[in-house]
């Protein structure tokens, strides 16, 4: 595999300002901060919810774009410098974990770092994102794909370690009946990790008939299109459909809409587990009784936490989990705000867009 040229002037960034609007700056070029830091030539970064969510609301929560931003974080890249103390070597494909946690604060030190509250995330700001030539991390945030996957599946890596802890949350699958909501590429990809995980049944529910016609690939063994405005018809169309007359030991939502959460609920059985993936709106309307009366366990999930990357690189090498099909648009740098655009009129699964000056034959290409 051909090293890209490494230019030490040139970093092209493509920027969200605040109000909305796109632009491309030059940007100075990431230097290495420790010996254990790693330069990176972004080749792919997949789009978020979140990243279109920003551009078209300026917020999620309390982070608000109040100055120009690069956005992305669903990234891989080929190594091009490296200090002494990282392990890597130039010319190492690798999935960036796209965040830097204190690891000195209690939740760091109690191994959940995803709850660091000076988390310096990659595109939530103030802090930029990966859709630029270049950029840095330490070394325990890069993970080498193997041989077999492109760095243009590499960037299915951060969602698919979404899954792996949202999954992980759930609990014991071997033998367990679970329902995703949402056909999307975390919906997909949390439906691959279950049946990973050992479950027997996986059923995943969306709106899109032409989403739910690829579920089977990535895991599930049920799919059914929700048409009732009565979350209660849903759960039971649901649970007949799958044979499930006590109802479902686990139910992950990776839509954030609330008639999704609602149907879910209804569809647990008693003792079982909800885990909420996918945001929505801040606060939405639950059916709190439900939850009670059949002792149902919600749990939120954000983001990941230790050895989920290495486990999804894991379900990857070991084939368990498949990323072939996943990307379904692909966009050069210069197209980066038509992909913008792409993903939110729900068009296809993934959207990715190439770095600047990057050869798609080489991002497409694997190693065996």
């Amino acid at each position: 595999m051909t090293v890209p040229a490494y230019d030490q002037a040139v970093n092209d960034a493509f920027v969200l300002y605040p109000g909305g609007k796109f632009g491309y700056e030059k940007r100075d070029v990431p230097t290495l901060q420790s010996q254990r830091d790693v330069l990176v030539r972004v080749i792919a970064t997949g789009l978020c919810g979140s990243d279109v969510h920003y551009w078209q609301h300026g917020r999620i929560g309390r982070y608000v774009v109040e100055k120009p931003i690069v956005l992305g974080h669903e990234s891989s890249g080929i190594v091009v410098e490296c200090g002494i103390q990282s392990g890597l070597s130039v010319g190492d494909r690798v999935a960036l974990e796209p965040g830097i946690a204190c690891n000195s604060c209690s939740f760091c030190r109690a191994g959940r770092y995803n709850l660091c509250r000076d988390m310096r995330f990659a595109a939530t700001p103030p802090y930029d994102g990966t859709l630029a030539t270049y950029y840095r991390v330490p070394a325990e945030c890069c993970y080498k794909l193997p041989p077999h996957v492109s760095l243009r599946d590499g960037a299915l890596i951060e969602p698919l370690s979404v899954a792996v802890h949202s999954s992980r949350l759930a609990g014991d699958m071997q033998e367990k009946s679970v329902i995703v909501f949402g056909a999307g590429p975390v919906g997909l990809l949390c439906a691959g990790v279950a049946r990973a995980f050992g479950a027997s049944t996986v059923v995943v529910v969306d709106v899109v008939e032409s989403r739910l016609q690829s579920a089977f690939k990535y895991g599930a063994t049920h799919t059914h299109r929700t048409t009732s405005d009565s979350v209660e018809e849903n759960a039971l169309e649901i649970l007949n459909a799958a044979g499930l007359e006590l109802g479902a030991d686990i139910v992950m939502d990776a839509t954030g809409a609330e008639p999704c959460m609602n149907t879910g609920i209804h569809a647990l059985g008693p003792g079982g587990t909800f885990v909420q993936v996918g945001l929505g709106r801040p606060n939405p309307s639950l059916p709190v009784g439900q939850i009670c009366d059949k002792e149902i366990v919600f749990k939120g999930s954000f983001r990941y936490g230790p050895r989920d990357y290495q486990t999804a690189i894991g379900l990857v090498n070991s084939r368990r989990i498949r990323l072939e099909g996943l990307v379904s648009h692909e966009f050069s740098f210069s197209q980066a705000e038509d992909a913008f655009q792409n993903v939110a009129s729900r068009a296809g699964i993934k959207s990715v867009i190439y770095g600047p000056g990057v050869d798609e034959e080489m991002a497409k290409a694997t190693l065996s």
